[in-house]
């Protein structure tokens, strides 16, 4: 298949609309975010979910997180409350992923999974095209499955090129990866400590987090 390929200091309102309709639409698109690089669409639509794990050769019982452009496209989608409230004030946009229950609005994203993993990302062409598209995106690292993240522009497009719709070159990024904390137990647990520390988020919390 053609791969669209583009550099994200060269892109245009126009090409970055286009490309926002496109991921809503079903494309499958490699970018980069605050952390790694990542592979998304539109985290409602079946068959561009399955093109991710098929891509990636990702296991099925491996879930992906879901990425919005703004708090309020997050708060749509689960049950929303003070404790991901106050991550969110601190940490968003950012490289934290807060794992919480779905609303009857996000119970389609959960795919057999008990919650959902969302993250406000703080890249800044990200939350661009995140924000003009009509949807949030399901989302995870762009790598194949077991192997290192890629954090090279030459290294997307020697795995990706020809297997995905679209990719968004952003530079070499950092291979520090989100932190993961769930909110969808009795108390909040630590999944990932990796780009926010668990001491910050106990500070922000105000109780310890396990």
């Amino acid at each position: 298949m053609k791969t669209q390929i583009f550099n994200i200091t060269c892109l245009t309102a126009q090409e970055l609309l286009s490309a926002a309709r496109a991921i809503t639409d079903g494309a499958v698109a490699v970018f980069p975010t605050d952390t790694v690089y990542g592979i998304g669409t539109n985290a409602f639509n079946e068959k561009s979910i399955s093109r991710i794990y098929q891509i990636k050769n990702r296991p099925g019982n491996s879930a992906l997180q879901i990425l919005t452009g703004t708090l309020e496209q997050a708060k749509e989608v689960v049950q929303w409350g003070p404790r991901a409230q106050k991550l969110a004030d601190a940490f968003w946009p950012g490289a934290l992923t807060v794992i919480i229950p779905a609303c009857p609005k996000g119970e389609p994203l959960l795919r057999g999974f008990g919650a959902l993993g969302l993250r406000v990302p703080g890249n800044e062409f990200l939350v661009k095209l995140l924000s003009q598209m009509g949807a949030p995106m399901a989302s995870t690292s762009a790598n194949l499955h077991g192997q290192p993240t890629l954090t090279r522009e030459e290294d997307i497009l020697d795995t990706f090129e020809g297997k995905v719709d679209l990719i968004f070159l952003g530079g070499t990024l950092s291979p520090v990866a989100s932190s993961v904390i769930t909110l969808a137990e009795e108390k909040p647990r630590l999944l990932r400590e990796a780009a926010v520390s668990r001491g910050r988020l106990e500070a922000v919390l105000n109780e310890k987090v396990f």
